[in-house]
């Protein structure tokens, strides 16, 4: 049967976030960004269940206490001990695909971006968490390919936006073609069409260029992109010719695209270098969008323009200053998982 790769929109069942902790590039920050998290995980248990990875019992317990004295709805959470390097579970968690209605679980592999970080605990955290019995029944299958959630993004009905820059890197599959990979979609994901992007990019980003940062699909015919401003010398030109090749784009039925373009905060910088703030990376759940917010004016205008393309769901700005200084935002701190996934009536078992 004929694989299918579901829109974020879809329905989920939940969706999995992993607690940042001192141990890592966090260690810094960690009480400014487990702030964030605390309304992450409020704003998500609002919604739907929410699965939380923590890295061993003692980070669990902290994080337990934490949730316990916050305003989230506990009944929708719950938590299991699973080592991770970092917090970025779109790029290292399982691929929900259905065949017909029955879902299944794509487990690629990941390499730190191209062995730039460590990831052998990110690389394990979908395998054990499926031996921890999170997904319920649902089958795992397992990749050689590496391949990070955020470097795709799908319009449930064949369609798979992606950036050529990051998909034909040397530093995870080297001798690559877009040819095989539209074969491994088409295998893999039921992917009919795959629309390449060959230009924009943001100053400071270290994934090559994934595309949940660049353009994303808000429903069948509109996507929304990031758009500089004339003035913004160091991404005006790349972002610029990204929006050639959006307007270039054509749907299934030969219609062009519905453009939504999303302006830029104002420049972001932490230890001398632009950090790669987009209102690109949102979230989007069963009944609202949650939305990167940088305490800038601009947070408002998106906002607005956001509303044409979800009429029927509530804009949340979350606070992503401190997020986007470890290069991400809310799109890459979660992963939501496709209706059918978990246990009927339950958001996982405890492990």
């Amino acid at each position: 049967m004929e694989a299918r790769l579901p829109a974020e929109w879809e329905p989920h069942d939940g969706v999995l976030i992993v607690w940042p902790h001192p141990d890592s590039d966090w260690g810094p920050c960690i009480d400014e960004v487990e702030a964030v998290y605390d309304r992450l995980a409020v704003a998500i248990a609002d919604q739907e269940p929410l699965l939380v990875l923590c890295r061993d019992e003692a980070h669990r317990a902290h994080v337990a206490d934490r949730l316990l004295h916050s305003e989230v709805q506990l009944d929708a959470v719950r938590l299991f001990t699973i080592p991770t390097n970092d917090t970025w579970i779109r790029d290292y968690g399982p691929v929900t695909v259905y065949e017909g209605t029955r879902p299944f679980l794509e487990d690629f592999q990941f390499n730190g971006y191209g062995r730039r970080y460590p990831y052998a605990d990110d690389n394990q955290a979908t395998a054990r968490l499926f031996a921890a019995g999170a997904f319920g029944e649902t089958p795992l299958r397992h990749h050689d390919l590496v391949l990070e959630g955020g470097a795709f993004d799908s319009d449930g009905a064949g369609s798979l936006l992606v950036t050529e820059r990051c998909l034909l890197e040397e530093n995870r599959n080297p001798g690559m073609t877009r040819e095989r990979w539209e074969a491994v979609f088409a295998r893999v994901f039921g992917t009919r069409r795959v629309l390449w992007l060959t230009e924009g990019r943001l100053a400071g980003d270290d994934t090559d260029g994934h595309v949940d940062m660049l353009a994303r699909f808000c429903n069948p015919t509109t996507i929304a992109y990031c758009q500089a401003d004339p003035h913004d010398r160091e991404h005006h030109d790349a972002l610029a010719a990204m929006e050639q090749e959006l307007r270039a784009l054509r749907r299934p039925d030969g219609k062009p695209y519905t453009l939504l373009p999303l302006p830029l905060p104002a420049p972001l910088h932490h230890a001398g270098e632009r950090l790669p703030a987009s209102y690109v990376n949102f979230l989007i759940l069963r009944q609202a969008v949650l939305v990167p917010a940088y305490d800038d004016p601009q947070d408002v205008r998106v906002l607005e323009r956001l509303e044409r393309a979800f009429p029927d769901r509530a804009l949340i700005p979350v606070p992503a200053r401190i997020l986007v200084r470890q290069k991400g935002a809310l799109h890459c701190a979660t992963l939501p998982l496709g209706r059918g996934v978990l246990s009927p009536g339950q958001p996982g078992r405890e492990a």
